[in-house]
């Protein structure tokens, strides 16, 4: 087996495994891979936190500012939505132009008069699928 690493600052990260099999190394290195986390660091007027990902709902924008919402906090991030997008794990889905959610922390979905879909969180947040982001957001939770 051959290994190379390509360090490139130019280029997007990937990881690519060409194998004749999917084999035990195969499954470990895609699982870590999926695994990955993110450092994100969440800051309030009084404190700053390092964020786990499994405790945020969405990332959201307001004021031209990205933050986190947890169960009970709302962190200001320095890192812009598309930024976040790049680097989530794939529980996490694009909404709308303005809030990423986490999949895992969606509680329903409830239609409008207009034909549109609004989310609410298991915080009791609540924010609306667009339609141009309906169909994936579909597709990613099997509809």
């Amino acid at each position: 087996m051959k290994l190379r690493i390509v360090i490139d600052p130019n280029r997007d990260e990937e990881i690519v495994i060409i194998a004749h099999e999917k084999s035990h190394l195969v499954c470990e290195i895609e699982e870590l891979v999926k695994n990955y986390s993110v450092d994100l660091i969440g800051y309030t007027e009084n404190e700053t936190v390092k964020l786990d990902l499994n405790d945020v709902y969405c990332f959201f924008t307001e004021d031209n500012k990205v933050f986190a919402l947890t169960e009970n906090e709302k962190y200001r991030l320095k890192s812009r939505l598309y930024q976040l997008e790049e680097v989530l794990s794939e529980n996490f889905v694009k909404i709308n132009q303005s809030c990423i959610a986490n999949i895992k922390k969606i509680d329903r979905f409830k239609a409008t008069v207009g034909g549109s879909l609004t989310v609410v969180f298991k915080n009791g947040y609540v924010d609306f699928v667009s339609r141009r982001n309906l169909k994936n957001v579909k597709e990613r939770l099997g509809l």
